[in-house]
């Protein structure tokens, strides 16, 4: 991973840090790179519980797509290589198994708003600031902005945010259902941090299950996958299997 993209694991806890700081988090091509590689790193930590995603810059938590790096693409090329490669990363992170709290300090735009939404949980600081201000240069979101933020505020608001590059605060955030909570600045993490202890002590197979099924066939768990795993760990599969391998008639018991 490259330095603009941290990630520390301690227990159960994961921490997911954009530290591109002096750029207010800009997005780059090596920055989504690296949050795959991220995604990939906790795909397989199957010890990690939560996973929290914060900035290295008290004035942002992400200022957006960095526009010096996809601005000058050619059409064909934005597709391929910027607006794919970014929406499969964010749909990367929004299906991990494991519940994720973003922390959004200072502002929260375009692409930065997309991680946020990308995220099971949100807080936020009084400070905080979101906007999908893409059309102001001609663009529009494209790492499942739209699709995230019309099943949280609903479509009206969506619209209001995206047609008039509104900006929207802490306060009103909250009110829409935006974020989850509004903490003071230097509480943030405490508190993020309490509830990702909350999430942890919880059985952490029933709640991976929760989040997918909430999600709908997120991550791939659809009702077939889900009666497949429950018949897999009834005694009677057992049975099976165990009379497969000794080549005898299995004895069935009904549990």
């Amino acid at each position: 991973m490259t330095g603009a993209v941290e990630l520390r694991i301690d227990g159960p806890l994961a921490r997911l840090t954009l530290a591109r700081a002096e750029h207010l988090n800009a997005l780059t091509a090596a920055m989504l790179a690296a949050l795959d590689d991220a995604c990939a790193r906790l795909e397989d930590a199957d010890d990690v519980r939560v996973v929290l995603v914060d900035s290295a810059n008290a004035k942002a938590f992400c200022a957006g797509a960095d526009i010096g790096e996809w601005g000058a693409l050619p059409a064909q090329d934005m597709w391929r290589r910027w607006t794919r490669a970014g929406h499969r990363v964010f749909e990367r992170l929004a299906t991990l198994p494991q519940p994720t709290i973003a922390q959004v300090h200072g502002i929260a735009f375009g692409g930065g708003l997309e991680l946020a939404l990308a995220c099971d949980l949100r807080l936020a600081t009084p400070e905080a600031l979101f906007a999908m201000p893409e059309v102001q240069v001609g663009a529009i979101p494209g790492w499942g902005g739209t699709r995230r933020l019309t099943r949280l505020i609903g479509a009206s608001r969506t619209k209001q945010m995206i047609f008039r590059a509104l900006r929207v605060d802490a306060a009103t955030a909250l009110a829409w259902g935006l974020v989850d909570e509004v903490v003071a600045a230097p509480e943030l993490a405490r508190r993020a941090d309490a509830i990702a202890g909350e999430i942890a002590a919880g059985a952490p197979g029933a709640v991976r299950i929760a989040k997918q099924l909430i999600d709908g066939r997120a991550g791939g768990l659809d009702p077939e996958t889900l009666a497949a795993g429950l018949a897999a760990s009834l005694e009677d599969a057992r049975e099976g299997i165990a009379a497969f391998k000794a080549k005898r008639p299995p004895r069935f018991t009904g549990r």
